[in-house]
């Protein structure tokens, strides 16, 4: 017997596209492994069957979902919706000759491989919005998901909208088993979401980069859309792309960092597809409710009169304010940090913020959420390291801008999600009105007339930051 040293892998599970598979037991630590001979080898009575669904807006009507599954057969499987409606999926995979990366050694070209199985997308359409139905997926000869409960989000222009918003979640095993990467705050941030989700009182969920994790080591994309699936199944999961997903030396992203172990944006784009307008350009934006989002990519060119600068700057100058006068700017990298990284890698691009910071004054965003620093901090109105407005205390402790008068944005870092925290090195910047070293994510409310935000710790599920914004 292994006795406290027994370790215990229960992925099996998760493998169960692939259809055999051979397992050897061990004490002890890795290096100090036994090798006895493997045991039979493992058939799975399944391997084909459909799993893991999450859902996504396609665009500003709410009344079409997607919805995209993982199977280990290739044939187009069907997800029937409502009352007797159906629609058969498109399918889609990827290969090893799809990832990128020159080394020899790059993870996702290598010993990092995974067979991804086969990915489908379904678009449930004739939906109505704000409104909750169910749905099946797989097919008569591979099996059924159970019937899943969903919640379509409120149209754009419509008065209400209740969402959820983080970064850099990743995954974390539920025992004892080793990954190669481990984001320790995973697993109490998604039951608290799960939770929130069974409340039905969430509309959609924004996740602002760094999704899995997986970097390179393909079947940790398979933990993690086992991770969300109980809350990404009955809401709308939309994301951003982070360094984690796309970041690689010579392959068209603005960093050459070996941050997505050679994966560039494959398995994200082919595991999320956003409504973005082509491949490898991963920006769109979407109303729900009183809210307008832009989601840009931080690791695509941003620069003065490039396509996305321009693209950028054409949506938010599109924006309705009659209609949807809450105006969210997302994207991975932030502009404004209290943690300062290093000489090589420093939390904030200076060029970034030269470049973009001003389109987001001249389009008054009410508010920016970022990622990729691993805590929570807030600022106050600001423009180019300036405060240009303060909250109000009102009579409840919440902090209030009135956006009547419109001053600045207000940006938030949310990159709490997950991800071992990032202690703040920098005490003086006086810019910085909340600052929070927990796991967590942020809570909004939308209406015509206001846009009320918290901070809430998973663990605790306290309240640890109110602040909201009002416009008459």
């Amino acid at each position: 017997m292994c006795g406290d040293h027994l370790q215990c892998f229960s992925l099996l599970p998760r493998y169960q596209h692939q259809n055999r598979h051979r397992v050897r037991v061990f004490c002890g630590r890795l290096r100090d492994a036994l090798h006895p001979k493997p045991i039979r080898a493992l058939k799975f009575s399944n391997p084909r069957k459909p799993l893991y669904a999450h859902l996504s807006s396609i665009d500003s009507t709410a009344t079409s979902m997607r919805v995209t599954w993982v199977s280990g057969d290739e044939e187009p499987q069907q997800v029937q919706y409502g009352d007797g409606k159906s629609q058969t999926s498109e399918v889609t995979t990827f290969s090893q000759d799809d990832m990128c990366g020159e080394l020899a050694l790059t993870p996702a070209k290598d010993f990092g491989w995974h067979d991804p199985g086969f990915i489908h997308s379904a678009v449930m359409t004739g939906l109505e919005p704000s409104t909750t139905s169910s749905y099946r997926y797989g097919g008569n000869e591979l099996g059924w998901s159970e019937e899943i409960q969903f919640k379509s989000p409120p149209a754009g222009g419509s008065d209400e909208l209740r969402f959820l918003a983080f970064g850099d979640m990743g995954k974390a095993p539920r025992d004892a088993s080793a990954e190669h990467y481990i984001q320790p705050g995973s697993l109490s941030v998604i039951k608290a979401i799960e939770d929130e989700v069974a409340s039905g009182k969430v509309d959609s969920i924004f996740h602002i980069g760094d999704i899995s994790y997986a970097t390179g080591f393909l079947v940790e994309w398979d933990f993690f859309l086992h991770l969300i699936s109980p809350a990404a199944s009955r809401v709308s999961y939309m994301t951003a792309i982070g360094n984690h997903e796309r970041d690689y030396a010579n392959s068209g992203s603005v960093y050459g960092t070996p941050d997505s172990g050679g994966e560039c944006g494959v398995p994200y784009e082919t595991y999320f597809p956003m409504p973005s307008p082509a491949k490898d350009k991963p920006w769109y934006s979407i109303e729900q409710g009183s809210v307008h989002f832009t989601v840009i990519s931080t690791e695509h060119d941003w620069s003065k009169n490039s396509e996305q600068y321009n693209w950028i700057k054409k949506d938010m100058a599109s924006v309705d304010r009659s209609t949807t006068p809450w105006l969210i700017f997302t994207g991975h990298r932030p502009m404004y940090s209290s943690f300062d990284g290093n000489l090589l890698l420093p939390s904030v691009d200076d060029k970034f913020v030269e470049a973009v910071e001003p389109l987001l004054l001249a389009n008054q965003v009410d508010l920016g959420l970022f990622g990729h620093v691993h805590n929570y901090e807030r600022t106050c109105a600001i423009y180019r390291k300036e405060c240009k407005g303060m909250p109000k205390r009102d009579a409840s402790g919440i902090d209030k801008y009135d956006n009547t008068n419109y001053t600045a944005p207000v940006q938030a870092v949310i990159g709490m999600a997950g991800f071992t925290l990032d202690k703040f090195t920098t005490n003086g910047n006086s810019w910085s009105l909340s600052r929070i070293l927990e796991y967590g994510y942020l809570r909004a409310h939308a209406t015509k007339t206001e846009l009320k935000l918290e901070f809430v710790n998973a663990k605790s599920r306290e309240v640890q930051d109110s602040f909201r914004f009002i416009r008459q």
